[in-house]
């Protein structure tokens, strides 16, 4: 142990006392300062601290001044490689989705399949398959037929048959005005579409409109004029199996009960000649025995009656349960009419897709050749209807009506309460699939609005094209029950 030397002399200020003692206790414990001092450039280095002027790796310790002196260096600006694109903002992550459908989208029932899930609630693209692309929707059409007419004619409007007078004495003039759901069937007898104008009123007003004017000669002839509608009275597309098998009447502004043998049943065969049988039923119930004709009536003619049809809210709704071609095209055709397309099939391209417009939905793409869908050359893409099914989910504008008259399933009526529909273990979804269906011989279709498992609401589409045959609807359910399962965790992959 080693003793401090005593001051010097005359040493007596503090300031020079302590330097004297430092300098003894440095001299006294050199080894102990050096490795302090070590420590001490270590900590500042290691610190991170940028000095100004310092080298890495110099072997000068830093004087503890340049740490209280030292001035902040500025970061500096950011580069950007011309090379590469810079998003305009930031991207956000989309939630991991883990519920797969894969294996049922993969059935080879679905033939050539396309489909498209969308949360109709935010509007995300959940599950995509070929959803952009135009293909035939087979009765699916209804859906945008029923929604253009809801937009364009109103949820009340109705279809008007009327009697003038004729151009010559004793001659009447029956005018159809596009209502195909006129019944010949007596009042009080129920036809199949329910709420229908009976065409023993229109005959009863006539007679009394007629008998009013005592200078009237009795009636000896009738008039059928058929002009509201243009021809040809059947699409192109359409195969001619379809009359006589009951599902499609020649297409004319004046007929009876859809053109049905039997007037009370959805499916029944039709007739080669609409207006003659709707002629003859009018003829009889004026007394028969008239002189029947074709031909327009008379401009500003005297009116002697008027019936009308269902308001377009029924018409839709029955339509749509049943899947009721004769109406979809009662429905198209009045809108290409009132939106100033035109009077025939080759209207409905520009009516429909005008009607639709309204709605604010791109239609790039879209094909319109009926309003029933009987036609394989319409084609109309997935996304576009689980865009619409948005909107008929919120039960925008008049869209209500059109929710309203979805098939259901295991519903107590509709196209999806068949025992073909949402059987077995598919009837886990019954009542929570809310859709209208879609048939012909090269595509089975369903689309709507599904209220999922875990409360999501979903809107959807399926085409199953090609070559399917009807276990394509199996197929069709089972792949629609899996998206009920899966919700909102639906996964892409």
């Amino acid at each position: 142990m080693q003793t401090p030397e005593p001051a010097t002399a005359g040493a007596t200020s503090p300031s020079g006392f302590a330097a004297a003692g430092a300098k003894q206790r440095i001299a006294g414990h050199r080894r102990a300062w050096l490795i302090a001092a070590g420590a001490l450039v270590f900590v500042i280095l290691g610190s991170g601290a940028v000095f100004a002027g310092a080298q890495t790796g110099a072997n000068e310790p830093a004087a503890a001044s340049v740490l209280v002196t030292r001035t902040a260096t500025p970061s500096p600006t950011p580069t950007v490689d011309p090379a590469r694109p810079v998003p305009a903002e930031a991207t956000t992550a989309s939630r991991l989705r883990t519920c797969s459908v894969a294996g049922l989208a993969a059935d080879a029932r679905l033939a050539d399949f396309q489909a498209q899930v969308k949360n109709a609630t935010t509007g995300e693209v959940l599950f995509d398959r070929g959803g952009t692309t135009s293909s035939r929707t087979a009765s699916v059409m209804k859906v945008l037929t029923s929604a253009a007419a809801l937009n364009v004619l109103g949820t009340d409007y109705r279809a008007t048959t009327r009697v003038v007078k004729g151009a010559e004495p004793g001659q009447v003039v029956l005018v159809g005005g596009g209502d195909l759901t006129l019944t010949r069937l007596p009042t009080g007898q129920e036809p199949f579409y329910a709420g229908a104008a009976h065409l023993d009123d229109l005959a009863t007003q006539t007679m009394v409109a007629w008998a009013a004017d005592p200078a009237n000669p009795p009636i000896t002839s009738l008039v059928l004029d058929s002009s509201y509608f243009s021809g040809p009275d059947w699409d192109e597309g359409w195969a001619r199996t379809e009359l006589g098998l009951g599902y499609m009447p020649e297409i004319t502004a004046l007929m009876v009960d859809g053109d049905r043998d039997d007037p009370t049943r959805s499916t029944s065969a039709r007739s080669e000649d609409p207006i003659a049988r709707a002629g003859q039923a009018f003829s009889d119930a004026l007394g028969g025995g008239l002189t029947i004709s074709q031909a327009a009536a008379p401009a500003g003619a005297a009116q002697l009656g008027a019936v009308q049809s269902a308001t377009v809210s029924t018409l839709v709704q029955q339509s749509l349960i049943v899947s009721d071609n004769t109406i979809a095209e009662m429905l198209a055709r009045l809108v290409a009419i009132e939106n100033g397309a035109g009077n025939s099939f080759s209207a409905l391209q520009q009516g429909i897709v005008g009607g639709l417009s309204g709605y604010g939905i791109d239609t790039t793409g879209m094909i319109i050749k009926d309003g029933s869908g009987l036609s394989p050359q319409n084609a109309v893409a997935p996304a576009y209807l689980t865009a619409l099914f948005l909107k008929v989910n919120a039960r925008e504008g008049n869209l209500g009506v059109l929710f309203d008259g979805l098939p259901i399933a295991g519903g107590p009526r509709g196209s999806l309460s068949y025992s073909d529909r949402f059987a077995g273990a598919n009837s886990v979804a019954d009542g929570a699939v809310f859709a209208k269906t879609g048939w012909i011989d090269t595509g089975y279709t369903l689309a709507g609005v599904i209220h999922a498992a875990d409360g999501t609401p979903l809107t959807f589409a399926i085409y199953a094209i090609g070559n399917v045959s009807s276990n394509a609807k199996i197929a069709i359910d089972t792949l629609t029950t899996g998206f009920f399962h899966c919700g909102d965790n639906l996964s892409n992959n």
